[in-house]
């Protein structure tokens, strides 16, 4: 007999949104409960890497939840999208709830997947974190959220598998890794940008990705600043790739405002101590 996790896919069953109408699929009860049945909460990896934005899961990565992101990242379930994708819109709302200050315009969500190495989606045949991202997007618009998914991140150069490693190597191996497309500051000024994975471990991949977005944004910022010299507003020069307290400043014109995940390590969420 089989164990329950060996085919997941048995537990999809058909259904509506109750919004739209617009035909969507969802877990078994038992399922779904363990992936949107609580409150998505603060996550920190221990240790924290600097850098880190706040970041919010839907759900532990255990049981059920893990057996449903590794059925639709490695065996090809992506029927899951939707309900995972409808996690992480849960997710993403908490994180902009509980991010700091208010956002001054009145522009969409803007998801940013971490990218996947170009090897991995070739072997898998999609990009799980891309796909539940443009589902959690669709879930934002289908209750009233305007979101958009923007896939400006890209590798520059290879890194190894991160399966293994601890978290200090996997912050060595993805160190500089990442940079963003072609215009991208332009496009992420145009709303409330928000990082999304399908899985946060050791923060690794999500610093590394917040570095990428908030150097360019600030590099942009920074030859503004140079054009326009003559109204005497200049900016502080960053001194490190990953020095938060320099990057700040971009948070609200297109640098990262936080992020979201659908599950991390259950010794990961905070404590709730209200």
């Amino acid at each position: 007999m089989r164990a329950w996790w060996q085919d997941l896919t048995d537990l999809v069953l058909p259904a509506e949104c109750g919004g739209c109408g617009r035909p969507r699929t969802v877990l078994c009860p038992g399922c779904r409960a363990a992936l949107s049945g609580a409150a998505p909460r603060r996550v920190r990896p221990d240790p924290e890497p600097p850098g880190l934005p706040a970041v919010h899961a839907a759900a532990p990565y255990a049981d059920e939840v893990r057996a449903a992101l590794l059925a639709h990242k490695e065996r090809g379930a992506l029927a899951l999208a939707g309900p995972l994708g409808g996690a992480l819109a849960g997710a993403v709302r908490a994180a902009l709830r509980g991010a700091c200050g208010p956002w001054p315009g009145a522009g969409p969500v803007l998801l940013v997947p971490v990218p996947s190495a170009g090897r991995a989606v070739r072997a898998r045949g999609h990009d799980p974190a891309l796909r539940i991202a443009r589902a959690a997007a669709a879930g934002l618009r289908c209750s009233g959220t305007p979101a958009r998914v923007l896939a400006v991140l890209r590798q520059r150069r290879p890194v190894a598998d991160q399966a293994g490693l601890g978290s200090r190597d996997r912050r060595d191996n993805l160190t500089g890794a990442l940079e963003t497309a072609a215009g991208a500051p332009r496009l992420l000024a145009a709303g409330r940008v928000v990082l999304v994975d399908d899985l946060m471990t050791t923060g690794a991949s999500l610093r590394e990705s917040a570095r990428a977005l908030n150097t360019a944004v600030y590099a942009a910022a920074t030859r503004e600043d140079r054009e326009e010299r003559k109204i005497g507003s200049r900016r502080k020069e960053t001194k490190s790739m990953y020095c938060a307290p320099e990057l700040t400043g971009v948070r609200h014109a297109g640098g990262v405002l936080c992020a979201a995940v659908v599950a991390a390590p259950p010794d990961s969420f905070e404590i709730n101590r209200n």
